[in-house]
């Protein structure tokens, strides 16, 4: 008798991996617009980023609409990231970093993040639309993992990455 395993539902583990590694960046983002000046909100780069993902859901035929807000979810995670950074070393500036890292490097690094993010939202696209399914499985994903290694900052950009996700 040849028994098979069950195949496993997918879970959001990897996307909310995924998401904290991005989360994780705006660090280096905050360092970079720190040192150059530059503001947190980069209404023009943002739009570039939604026409990218909302042009790449077609493709693998998921919805473009949902994919936007994902997306928009996670450069507010960013955004809340690096604003608390940015105060934070505003009121403590012997805390802030002694370089800023090249903006230009980083958004190679959250380009390919997308990339990976993109491929992981077409992976769980049939739990995302599950209603409680996909919270019950979104909450063991953020409670779990490398979420237990974020600081209270982080984890508040979490929870703003994750409000798009079900």
């Amino acid at each position: 008798m040849n028994v098979r395993a069950p195949i496993a539902a997918p879970t959001l583990e990897a996307l909310t991996e995924l998401v904290i590694q991005r989360i994780v960046v705006g660090d280096d983002v905050a360092a970079s617009k720190y040192f150059s000046g530059k503001p947190v909100d980069d209404p023009v780069r943002e739009q570039q980023i939604i026409d990218s993902v909302r042009a790449s859901a077609v493709q693998p035929d998921i919805d473009p609409d949902s994919t936007e807000a994902f997306f928009r979810a996670q450069i507010e995670a960013s955004k809340v990231v690096q604003r608390g950074l940015l105060a934070y070393w505003a009121a403590h500036p012997d805390k802030a970093p002694t370089s800023g890292p090249d903006l230009n490097v980083i958004r190679e690094k959250l380009d390919a993040l997308t990339t990976q993010l993109l491929a992981e939202l077409v992976r769980v696209d049939n739990l995302r639309g599950t209603g409680l399914r996909c919270e019950i499985s979104l909450a063991i994903a953020n409670a779990t993992g490398a979420a237990h290694h974020l600081n209270p900052l982080h984890r508040r950009a979490l929870r703003t990455a994750s409000t798009a996700t079900c």
